[in-house]
């Protein structure tokens, strides 16, 4: 299994901040059978930068270590970065790190909303012969109330990436059942983990595949694991054509 979504390096952002913490996510990964991780890293989100090479030293400083300590774990470079106006510029200067140096860039919605330069962000970033992927849109609040916006961006190219843990309801039953009507109105196209740590924001990504293929079966489950081989090659991913969500109440709540 590949997770192309993790903050497994350790002392750079609010994920591992210990050689110690990421060996115990390394280890646990290993345990939810995971082979292959991109790391992942915070980049312009007002608290952190990670810059495309620094995360590249480091990422080889870890294999390294995992190697030494024998656990069969692959760590690749990648980086999770907070949209803003000035990215373009920055990807010209060499800071921005596409997945696995792949042409698949991960892109951070701010929690509260869409920022309304977003769709002529995502178009340029495009021009520029890169994927944009929209890391958890589900738990982003103005998709929530408006799942249209979303529709809108992957209509016009844009990816989209939901964690494993919505999906288990770690974040609650109301994203939890957006996450579901999203897979179900192919509005995503991966799922990963997002781990921080090994306790309360941990990979998750065995039990959400249980839950995946209960609700939709085998079909569904490998289409997001080949999305996200094909993803780490650099190669098309499978992209079904999206539709609109259609949003019932339900005990007053949507």
């Amino acid at each position: 299994m590949i997770d192309i979504h993790s903050h497994i390096l350790p002392g750079v952002d609010d994920g591992a901040q210990t050689v110690e913490d990421a060996i115990g996510m390394a280890k646990l990964a290993v345990e939810e059978g995971i082979t292959k991780i991109i790391a992942t890293p915070h980049h312009m989100n007002g608290k952190y930068i990670n810059k495309k090479q620094d995360i590249i030293e480091r990422v080889s400083t870890l294999n390294h270590l995992l190697q030494n300590e024998n656990i069969p774990l692959e760590v690749l470079p990648g980086q999770e970065t907070r949209i803003y106006g000035e990215l373009l510029e920055d990807l010209e200067k060499g800071d921005i790190l596409p997945l696995n140096q792949s042409n698949y860039l991960f892109i951070e919605l701010p929690s509260g909303h869409v920022p309304r330069y977003t769709e002529k962000l995502l178009f340029d970033v495009q021009l520029k012969g890169l994927t944009p992927v929209i890391v958890h849109p589900e738990r982003n609040a103005e998709v929530l109330e408006n799942p249209d916006k979303l529709l809108n961006l992957v209509k016009k190219g844009t990816l989209t990436q939901v964690t494993a843990g919505s999906i288990t309801g770690h974040f609650g039953k109301k994203i939890q059942k957006f996450s579901m009507q999203l897979i179900e109105a192919n509005l995503t196209h991966f799922i990963s983990s997002d781990a921080h740590n090994t306790s309360t924001r941990s990979f998750q990504m065995r039990e959400s595949i249980s839950v995946l293929e209960k609700e939709f079966g085998n079909q569904v489950v490998y289409y997001f694991q080949e999305n996200a081989e094909l993803l780490i090659q650099g190669q098309a991913v499978y992209n079904q054509e999206p539709s609109q969500i259609k949003r019932k109440k339900f005990l007053g709540i949507f």
